[in-house]
């Protein structure tokens, strides 16, 4: 069957799709005449073409060529008064399938798509994405690991909230290195998990995260209250820096598909498994994690790398500690004390110096709770989290200090 051109085509489709908006009521006829830009006659004369003819009315009789579709102008208007009164809302395939079992309309999914949408009944879909090309897995165990947390209801509790479970997994085999459940994901959860999987398994080649700022920094450099610049590192990458590990943030959870996959298929199964045991808290969820969980995970999921051998390198620094901590510069009052966290930590006499007053020192914030002063690679003090020291003389001078700073305080209101 002969077709009309392709100028005459888009022309019929216009024309055709204002009139659907018409015909359903969301147009007035003359409003519809004045977007074609022809006269209310016109208009008048379009439609009665429609009616008779169907949508072959719309083409341009001069061509003398059968129209490539047609459809009854009654028919056309009882499908979209169908739909605006009865099934507004519906899908176009579940309308569709009504037509089809209790209308007896033998009308394609197509048109009935179209239709609709051409009446502004039905959104249009938006635009998919670019093609995506499936990403192969790196050959060997070791060159990329995955960090992401599931924020989930794992197990029930009396106000509702849900934990979060973060997991490290191998992108070569989907082997999961290690995963703990959390109240909240965080820094202090992340570079704790980091630092076992190194001291287990040596240092590893990338990390594959998200955009969290955690993970990467959200700084600007415009706040007046923060000295920080917007190139300042996370806490998180200035770990990986300092062990030459790359990080990869993605950009959207699609580039990290394998982890979302294990999560969806971690919801369906392990809080089933968590319930069957009547396990309800986090020491004993973490327990059955590495005793039962991640090994059941390896036999059902896990599959061999493509290429023998392993990417890790066997870490043999002694300050992993320092590098899997929160750390913070501060500057040494002139009485050798350090402000941190509403803390003030009393420097010790040292053989290194005689006063650090007005020194740059950093100070570690522990994964087990504790702080500690360094200056380059010595360190000046430890303390716990309410800024006693943990060496023999230092808590009585912290207490000390802190009592001379109250008197001082109320003398001053007096």
């Amino acid at each position: 069957m002969t077709h009309y051109p392709h100028h005459a085509t888009e022309r019929a489709m216009k024309v055709h799709e204002v009139m659907l908006r018409a015909m359903s009521g969301q147009l007035h006829w003359i409003q519809a005449a004045e977007i074609l830009g022809i006269s209310d006659r016109s208009m008048r004369r379009w439609r009665e073409r429609y009616e008779r003819w169907g949508y072959d009315g719309l083409f341009d009789r001069r061509w003398k060529r059968p129209s490539p579709k047609r459809m009854p102008f009654a028919k056309a208007q009882q499908i979209l008064t169908l739909y605006r009164e009865r099934y507004r809302g519906w899908n176009v395939a579940h309308f569709h399938d009504q037509l089809r079992e209790h209308h007896r309309m033998t009308v394609s999914y197509h048109w009935v798509k179209l239709a609709l949408q051409g009446a502004g009944l039905v959104a249009t879909a938006p635009r998919r994405g670019g093609h995506r090309l499936r990403r192969a897995r790196r050959p060997l165990v070791g060159m990329l690991l995955f960090q992401d947390a599931s924020t989930h209801a794992w197990w029930p509790t009396r106000d509702g909230r849900q934990q979060d479970l973060v997991v490290i997994l191998d992108d070569a085999t989907s082997e999961v290195y290690d995963a703990v459940f959390v109240p909240q994901e965080d820094t202090r959860s992340c570079l704790g998990q980091l630092r076992r999987t190194v001291e287990q398994h040596g240092v590893f080649c990338a990390l594959y995260t998200d955009k969290g700022s955690h993970f990467i920094t959200t700084r600007t450099g415009q706040s007046p209250h923060r000295p920080q610049t917007a190139t300042d590192p996370t806490q998180i990458q200035r770990a990986l820096q300092e062990l030459g590990i790359q990080l990869i943030p993605a950009n959207s959870p699609q580039a990290r598909g394998r982890m979302e996959r294990l999560f969806g298929t971690w919801q369906g199964r392990l809080p089933h498994e968590l319930a069957l045991r009547g396990i309800r808290d986090y020491e004993a969820a973490n327990a059955f994690l590495r005793r039962h969980w991640l090994a059941y995970h390896r036999r059902h999921w896990g599959v061999p790398a493509t290429q023998p051998g392993s990417a890790f390198v066997p870490c043999h620094r002694s300050d992993l500690e320092r590098i899997f901590s929160v750390q913070q510069e501060r500057t040494v009052a002139h009485d050798n004390t350090v402000q941190y966290a509403r803390l003030t930590l009393q420097l010790q006499p040292s053989p290194l110096r005689c006063s650090f007053a007005k020194c740059r020192v950093r100070v570690y914030e522990h994964l087990d709770g504790t702080l500690s002063i360094g200056y380059g690679p010595h360190t000046l003090g430890r303390y716990d989290l309410e800024g006693h020291a943990l060496n023999g003389n230092g808590r009585a001078a912290v207490e000390k200090l802190n009592h001379n700073n109250h008197h001082n305080r109320t003398d001053h209101k007096l």
